[in-house]
């Protein structure tokens, strides 16, 4: 099977980026929308209170099983955008590596975006992301 997400990089743009800038999934593809990834245990329970990377490593986990789910893996990821409850460059590098480090060599084209709040008590990292197979 030959693989559904293109990703793109430029020469034309900085080398900086630790992504992709643009990915294209085939017109026989079908998209998969996840809703923001969140830092949840089972239980509904905040995972990770006050700790960026623990809460980025958890919103991954549980993105995981979602792309699974839908019948998809981190493979068919064609972007993400990291959201971080913080005003810190550190915190949002933070929450960042860990995401960087979970997609390894598949660097989606991404958004990484400093908040001032997300949804749930405690939460400092949430992951959106769309994906695309070939059923």
């Amino acid at each position: 099977m030959s693989k559904t997400v293109t990703l793109i990089r430029s020469e034309a743009l900085s080398d900086v980026a630790e992504y992709s800038y643009a990915a294209t999934a085939p017109v026989d593809a079908r998209l998969i929308f996840l809703a923001g990834s969140c830092p949840l245990n089972a239980d509904g329970s905040t995972f990770g209170i006050g700790d960026y990377a623990a809460q980025a490593a958890k919103c991954i986990e549980n993105m995981r099983i979602a792309l699974g789910e839908a019948g998809a893996s981190i493979e068919d990821v064609i972007s993400t955008r990291v959201l971080v409850a913080s005003d810190r460059q550190d915190d949002l590098v933070t929450a960042w590596g860990v995401v960087r480090d979970a997609f390894g060599d598949h660097a989606v084209p991404s958004t990484l975006l400093g908040v001032t709040v997300l949804g749930y008590d405690n939460q400092l990292v949430e992951v959106e992301a769309v994906a695309a197979v070939r059923d």
